[in-house]
This record gives structure tokens, sequence and C-alpha cells, in this order.
């Protein structure tokens, strides 16, 4: 079950989730060299994480997954927002140059559907930055944060998961060293413990990043199927038929020769 947007909203003005974004957006900097002139897009909520990388894009895109809800971004320009279904994005095949995922593999129906639909989608060559909570991490254990919900994963686990959908992972990293508490006196020390938490305990992460490349050398499989989902419009006016009624014309009365 999806974390509802207004949840993951109000953790990303809070505190404690201005911290995270930070923590999480340092250790994407590593694996995120600016590529100007390509089409990214985010999916789940990626928003905090694509002002920041999507600057130099041409195209940016946030699809936020139907069980999730959506809102409008960017705020002061057109909308580049739309409610989709993980399994079954509204692009045609190859058109995106990369694409990052937080808070939604975590929540996916199937993975593996969902990366092989990613798959589908990247160009040639595009590549896929995946943000997971890991599951030997204390954030995966606390429910007062988005990344306590959901499937956690392990870094072999999102290996196997890539490599299943034509993926080839090619980097790793990690982020959210310190505990997710409230107190004012550890979250001062947040950069401290980020910084010492990557050299001495990073299997204890509290998410984990891999990057991991369209694989062209081998085909995946694909299996006709009819769409499984349905948008049902929750401002639809109730009760109202629309079946039209259709009065029998009556027949006309016999004469007699």
């Amino acid at each position: 079950m999806h974390t509802d947007i207004v949840e993951l909203r109000q953790f990303y003005q809070s505190h404690l989730g201005r911290l995270a974004r930070n923590a999480i957006t340092m250790a994407l900097s590593t694996l995120w060299p600016p590529l100007p002139d390509e089409r990214l897009m985010g999916l789940g909520y990626t928003t905090p994480y694509l002002d920041r990388f999507g600057s130099d894009a041409e195209r940016r895109l946030a699809f936020m997954p139907a069980g999730q809800g959506a809102v409008r971004w960017p705020s002061q320009k057109a909308c580049a927002t739309a409610l989709v279904f993980d399994e079954e994005l509204p692009l045609p095949d190859s058109v995106l140059d990369r694409i990052l995922m937080v808070h939604a593999l975590e929540f996916a129906e199937s993975p593996r559907e969902t990366l092989m639909e990613a798959w589908r989608v990247l160009s040639p060559g595009g590549r896929l930055v995946i943000v997971a909570p890991n599951r030997r991490g204390v954030w995966a254990r606390m429910e007062h944060t988005p990344f306590g919900s959901g499937t956690p994963y392990s870094r072999n686990q999102l290996t196997r998961l890539l490599r299943d959908a034509n993926f080839t992972p090619e980097a790793y990293s990690e982020a959210l060293m310190f505990p997710p508490s409230r107190w004012r006196s550890i979250l001062s020390v947040t950069r401290t413990l980020e910084r010492a938490g990557r050299r001495y305990w990073p299997f204890l992460s509290g998410v984990v990043i891999i990057e991991a490349q369209k694989r062209l050398y081998q085909g995946l499989p694909v299996a006709e199927r009819s769409s499984r989902r349905v948008f049902v419009p929750v401002l639809a006016p109730q009760g109202v038929s629309r079946v039209q009624r259709v009065t029998p014309k009556p027949e006309g009365n016999a004469h007699s020769v």
C-alpha cells in the first residue's frame, strides 16, 4: 500500500524530512553526472530531487503512482505531473534518458514488471537510479517516515531484480546514516553522522541507492495482456443513470380487407 501524497509532502516539509532530502541528494550527486539535454522522468515521489538534478534536462516528468496520489509540479511553470500505473507508463518505447525512482519500488505490486516497464521506456544506454529503504537499516523499522512503509530491500536483492529485468547495475551508494529521531540534539549532528556512517557502518544505512544501465544484448520476453487497471473519477456524479430508455413504438392496427 502506497504512502499517501499528503503524508509524503508533510514529511519533506518537516525538519527531519529536509535533512533526509539533503543526505540523499548528497549521495545521488556521486552517481549523477550532469547530462545536458537529457529526458528525465521521476517515478514515485521525486519532486524534491528533480528540482536539484533536473535543471539541465531537456525535459522533466514527475510520474506519481495512482495508489499514492499526485500534486502539481512545478508550481511556477507548466504542470509536468501525471498520475500513472507504474506497470503501464503512458510513454512510447525508448523515449527517456534517465529514470529516478524514489518511494516507488517498495510499493510496487510487481517489482519485476515495474522494472521491465522502466526498461521499455528507456533509450539504448539509458540509466535507472533507484532509492529504496535498506532492510538492515533503522529507517525501515520506524513508521513515522515514508521509508518505514512498503517492502525494504538489501543491495543484493535490488541487484538480482535489476538483472532479471535486463539492467546492469554499475554503481552503489548509501544515505541516511543518522537515526530518524525527532530530538534536536541528534539532528544537529546529522552531517557528522552521515560522513562517519559512510566510512564505518554503510550496511546500516537508511536507504540503498543503485544506478543501473539498460542492457541491450538480450531481449525481454513480452507477453500480451490487457490492462488490469481502471481509473475511477472520484468526482463523477453518482446515482444518475446514463442509459437512455427507449419507448417501444405502438404497433399499428390490423385492417381486414
